[in-house]
């Protein structure tokens, strides 16, 4: 039986997926956990927890690399709100060419005057703007969101060049012909009227629009940013707003300084504030947790590497997260030879400082055999996963 706690609510769409298997426990108690954007830094999280999905894509508020030295895989679900951040973006676009919003408060100012028709006639062209067709728009990170705003971009008659060094190959058949690829940062700034960012917020990522950055940048351009609040640096931005060698700045996540700067178009972070994907988020969450639990495969962990071994269809399957140090491999497998249990499959990947194995068996293991594989130097947590037979 597994148990899997909410720590926040969790969409019951996403909760049905869950088989007889599972129970919903305390926090204390669980092996899975389920959590949204919640803070848990300074929360100690129980040594019987072995993996934490993040229903949603950012996971600064999860201390996932501390997480890792623990055995503890944290799952996020890149893709799944994409539609609806891409959507949002578009509108940042739009909202970056003409000044709807101080038109529509406008209009509310003057909603007693009897002559409120002949008032707009008259007084409607100081709210006149631009349009996106012809513009040139730089997409900084061409994944699932940056992607899907790259080729609605094209159908809207922009000019579009993306800078992405680390794109999938799924991805990149996404993308629509149309689109022009820049091998640097800085051709992608000196081409671009718009920019607006798809990015994860890592070490090489916070405070990548900086004030180097943007002297780069065409006197007047436009930033839009949906993707992380650090990727951007405020005091950079304020400066630049200040000079108007930013014209515009489009965010998603208010703060002491975006709230109060000129030029500035704050939204309360509802990129992927949709029904369908909070329920994307919730499911793939839930998805991702259970096929760990249960197989032991990792997909879309943002401290372990991706390692999916399908089904076992061996007698047992044992999964090991360790530090990525050479000789580990030949260590389990000398403990296990000398136990007579012959391994039928091996899978295994690294990533930074941990890695993280996979060993299909043709027989059960003893407890006096699993205490051995953990008391290796290194090892950080050793689980057993049925079998097929």
């Amino acid at each position: 039986m597994y148990k899997i706690n909410c720590y926040n609510v969790i969409k019951e769409e996403a909760k049905k997926l869950l088989t007889s298997e599972y129970i919903e426990t305390s926090f204390e108690e669980a092996d899975g956990v389920l959590i949204r954007s919640t803070n848990i830094h300074n929360i100690d999280i129980p040594e019987n927890v072995c993996a934490i999905a993040r229903a949603g894509i950012g996971v600064n508020t999860i201390p996932y690399e501390r997480l890792a030295n623990k055995g503890v895989v944290v799952f996020n679900t890149p893709g799944a709100n994409a539609n609806g951040v891409k959507e949002m973006t578009i509108l940042g676009l739009i909202l970056s060419q003409r000044d709807i919003i101080g038109s529509i408060n406008w209009v509310k100012s003057i909603k007693d005057d009897p002559n409120i028709v002949e008032k707009v006639e008259l007084e409607k062209s100081k709210y006149a703007g631009f349009e996106l067709k012809g513009k040139n728009l730089g997409i900084i990170g061409l994944g699932a969101i940056g992607g899907l705003v790259a080729n609605t971009a094209v159908e809207l008659g922009m000019n579009v060049f993306g800078y992405d060094p680390y794109i999938s190959i799924t991805h990149a058949w996404g993308l629509s012909k149309n689109i022009t690829r820049v091998t640097t940062l800085d051709d992608l700034y000196e081409k671009s009227d718009v920019i607006t960012i798809h990015v994860p917020l890592k070490e090489d990522t916070k405070n990548m629009i900086n004030e180097d950055a943007i002297n780069k940048m065409k006197d007047g351009i436009v930033i839009i940013n949906f993707a992380r609040d650090a990727i951007v640096s405020d005091t950079a931005i304020k400066d630049a707003l200040h000079t108007h060698k930013v014209a515009k700045y489009i965010t998603d996540f208010p703060n002491p300084l975006t709230v109060k700067m000129d030029n500035t178009i704050v939204i309360p972070h509802l990129g992927g504030s949709t029904k369908e994907s909070e329920n994307n988020c919730a499911i793939q969450a839930v998805r991702e947790l259970m096929d760990y639990l249960e197989n032991g495969n990792i997909n879309n962990s943002v401290n372990y590497p991706t390692l999916d071994a399908g089904i076992c269809r061996s007698v047992k399957r044992i999964t090991i997260n360790h530090y990525n140090v050479s000789g580990m491999i030949s260590k389990f497998a000398n403990i296990l030879s000398s136990s007579n249990i012959n391994i039928a499959r091996m899978y295994n990947n690294s990533l930074d400082t941990v890695a993280y194995t996979i060993l299909d068996l043709d027989s059960d293991i003893s407890c006096e055999t699993l205490t051995k594989l953990k008391q290796i130097d290194g090892v950080l947590r050793v689980r057993v996963l049925k079998g097929a037979k």
